[in-house]
């Protein structure tokens, strides 16, 4: 008689719920799935090697382009990391904006997981209800940094510039009538603070729905519960950070145990999962947009009351008034020096992390006395969980492997570099 062979398949990197560009070599008993193999580095792009050639300043927009769909919170660990090496003082100010918008990335990122994790697993509305979420936050990146995605807003030192006073407005045109702009432009009449309170004040109700379309949705909980369990001991074997490790139980974020900027002042609580399953993970995620509010709420009120800079006066690190660059020579020579030298960072290493949506997102840097970095390594969150996709897929169907790798958020920026 002749023996059963398993036989291999390629999972993407074509297939939409691969993610990017993920190749994972699935090895088949019937649809059960007894390895998996995920050969990555199709989007890899040398990043740490890149920025070994720029300055420091010129290093940090690279950091957007590693997660790109939270570039704020991939930008706050890499200006940790210089300040860290540098000595620099942030001003509090600088700091609540920061804190406020990894908050905004925080949702803007756990929105666009719930979409395409929703169309994965066959619930197609949740993609235009995130996307129609995302796209009042993108309005608020835009309104700091002037791009919707690839900020580059932080600085060594603080952010590139305070919050607008006033809103754009949408006009008239072709596809909106008067009473269309009137009605868009109800909520931008104020400041981007009045703009982002707006938000925190409509959006929890789109949380509500959301939830209502999937908690108790017996679909979503047949393709969930139950499916990809990691145990806590394994999850933390295993490196898991952020979602994945307290989507198995494990209270664990830096922002409470090793808290960074103004996290320590700010009222928060830690969602936990119970089950390890696909089903908790998901469930950690939708509160934490909620507790994201609460941050966001937060920083906005204190923002409101505390004008001051946004920048470090250390002229060493941060540029000179654009004013002053105008009228004085000095000025004019340090501006120029400034933004072609680069600053010069004492030597020495250093290890800077943030609770990134996705996880422990860190930057460890090593300076030589350059005005460049002598090297950089990122240490990804979306790396460590793809290398437990072998553990999580065995045994299960190939419908599950989709929304395993859907639970785990992995983007492939980060995981390729």
């Amino acid at each position: 008689m002749a023996e059963i062979k398993n036989y291999t398949m390629n999972f993407g990197p074509q297939h939409p719920a691969a993610h990017g560009v993920l190749r994972l070599v699935l090895e088949l008993d019937g649809e059960v799935v007894e390895r998996a193999d995920p050969h990555i580095g199709l989007l890899h792009r040398g990043t740490e090697k890149l920025a070994e050639h720029k300055t420091f300043l010129q290093a940090m927009p690279y950091m957007d382009r590693l997660d790109y769909v939270s570039p704020m919170c991939n930008e706050h660990a890499y200006v940790m990391a210089v300040e860290k090496l540098a000595g620099i003082e942030v001003p509090i100010r600088a700091q609540y904006i920061r804190v406020m918008y990894d908050e905004i990335t925080r949702v803007l990122n756990h929105l666009l997981w719930l979409g395409a994790v929703g169309i994965d697993l066959g619930a197609m509305t949740m993609f235009f209800y995130t996307f129609r979420d995302r796209e009042d936050l993108m309005d608020a990146y835009e309104a700091v940094a002037g791009a919707r995605l690839h900020a580059a807003y932080y600085r060594p030192g603080g952010v590139y510039r305070d919050l607008p006073e006033a809103m754009p407005h949408y006009k008239e045109s072709k596809i909106h009538n008067a009473a269309d702009v009137k009605r868009m432009n109800e909520n931008r009449q104020g400041s981007l603070l009045d703009f982002i309170e707006d938000f925190t004040v409509r959006f929890p109700k789109h949380i509500d729905e959301f939830e209502t379309l999937l908690t108790d949705n017996r679909i979503w909980k047949q393709r969930t519960v139950g499916i990809g369990v990691v145990t806590p001991e394994r999850a933390m074997a295993l490196g898991f950070t952020g979602p994945m490790l307290r989507g198995s139980g494990i209270a664990w974020d830096l922002r409470k145990k090793q808290p960074y900027e103004v996290y320590d002042k700010m009222d928060f609580d830690i969602p936990v999962g119970v089950e390890g399953d696909c089903y908790d993970r998901y469930l950690v995620r939708v509160e934490e947009m909620r507790q994201s509010l609460r941050i966001i709420r937060q920083c906005v009120d204190w923002l409101r009351k505390n004008p001051g800079p946004v920048m470090a006066d250390d002229l060493k690190y941060a540029p000179p008034k654009r004013e002053a660059m105008k009228q004085n020579m000095e000025e004019l020579i340090h501006h120029f020096k400034f933004f072609t030298e680069g600053m010069h960072v004492p030597a020495g290493e250093v290890y800077s992390a943030v609770e990134h949506p996705k996880g422990e997102f860190g930057i460890y840097l090593a300076s030589d006395g350059a005005n460049k970095p002598y090297r950089m390594k990122i240490r990804a969150p979306g790396f460590t969980h793809l290398s437990s996709l072998d553990e999580m897929v065995r045994g299960h169907m190939i419908a599950d492997v989709v929304a395993i790798i859907g639970t785990q958020d992995i983007v492939f920026g980060e995981v390729d570099r």
